[in-house]
């Protein structure tokens, strides 16, 4: 570690431009992006935008900073040099946690993850709207590539389970590759042969062929990643790079389980972490309703009937998905006292006071 430096509340992503002088965070809990040196990381200034800006990135000559919202309907471009703001373009939705610049400089990236979308904007002035793709529920990260078919965009949908792939001039979907469960980051290797996911319910890493465009291999790696970066030639010395690797132990300890109607397909993944003597209960909820109210319990019997037990109350995004998290001895509550009967998890409507209706979905 060079240095610890504190900035503002709740901030998500850090890159450094492109000539490495400057360090820009997000400040997402706030309204602006906070500028540091790219050496002493003392403040330098700070670029005042719309409520939660979520990520930025930029063009690959470091001309333009492209800063995307997570609370705002709108995506600033900034001008590096000078700090200042030198366009707006109108988001789908506001709630942006990805975006990506082709090397090229021609195109620019942004997952919109509420409304299950993409965004594609020109990487130059006047940053016209080139296209917006239906991708699916919980759209998370999205990354280019180019190898010998040509140049994509990898994207990750987290409720479907699967990474997208379009082509960027046509924009047409080529390939829609299953992985584990709630795939989020995503990178490709030096050589854009590989492409690298990481999913957050299914503790692993999916490793796709960008030629064959098929899942190669699956690693097994800690709890809930949602990012990874692809380094080049990071490991000169030992070659197979286990130097220093250690056994994931209790990180590599989970249960995962499924929930849909009663009678019907899966719906929504469940992952449920042990952290000792507490769990971390992570749920992918899809297939409800938009903008509704829904409880997460633990019910009495299969069908969702018995004593309900609310653990957690969520609201779904427009595409009628969400990720629901809650913290708890999670096992503990299940197993109860000796002699109590098994319990279910379940997703039941909410109504207006927050009790407990319908039931919509049950542990499969």
């Amino acid at each position: 570690m060079k240095r610890t430096v504190y900035v503002g509340r709740s901030p998500h992503e850090a890159f450094f431009t492109p000539d490495g002088r400057e360090l820009w965070v997000t400040v997402r809990g706030e309204d602006y992006v906070q500028v540091l040196d790219g050496k002493t990381y003392a403040e330098k200034s700070r670029i005042t935008l719309a409520p939660g800006p979520g990520m930025q990135i930029f063009s690959p000559d470091g001309k333009y900073g492209f800063v995307c919202s997570s609370f705002t309907p709108e995506l600033a471009v900034i001008d590096v040099k000078t700090h200042k703001r030198v366009a707006t373009v109108k988001q789908e939705s506001p709630f942006c946690p990805n975006i990506a610049a082709a090397p090229e400089g021609d195109q620019v990236w942004l997952t919109l993850k509420d409304v299950g979308r993409v965004m594609v904007i020109d990487g130059t002035p006047p940053f016209a709207l080139r296209k917006v793709l239906e991708t699916g529920p919980i759209t998370n990260h999205v990354n280019l590539v180019r190898n010998a078919n040509g140049r994509f965009a990898y994207v990750t949908v987290g409720g479907l389970n699967q990474v997208q792939v379009y082509r960027t001039d046509t924009f047409e979907r080529v390939a829609s590759i299953p992985v584990g469960s709630l795939p989020h980051g995503i990178w490709p290797s030096g050589d854009g042969t590989r492409v690298y996911v990481a999913n957050e319910n299914g503790d692993t890493v999916s490793v796709i062929d960008t030629l064959a465009n098929q899942v190669v291999a699956t690693i097994p790696i800690g709890q809930a990643a949602q990012a990874l970066v692809y380094v080049p030639e990071a490991v000169p010395v030992d070659s197979h790079g286990t130097a220093n690797l250690q056994p994931l132990a209790l990180a590599g300890q989970a249960t995962r389980l499924t929930l849909g109607p009663v009678g019907g397909p899966a719906a929504s993944t469940v992952a449920l972490f042990d952290q000792g003597v507490i769990q971390v209960l992570q749920v992918t909820a899809t297939g409800l309703s938009p903008k509704r109210a829904y409880l997460l319990v633990l019910a009495g019997d299969p069908n969702g009937g018995g004593t309900l037990e609310p653990i957690a109350r969520f609201t779904t995004n427009p595409a009628g998905a969400a990720n629901v998290d809650t913290m708890g001895p999670i096992r503990q509550v299940v197993h109860g006292e000796a002699g109590s009967s098994q319990r279910w998890l379940a997703i039941v409507e909410a109504d207006t006071q927050g009790a407990p209706g319908k039931l919509v979905q049950i542990q499969q």
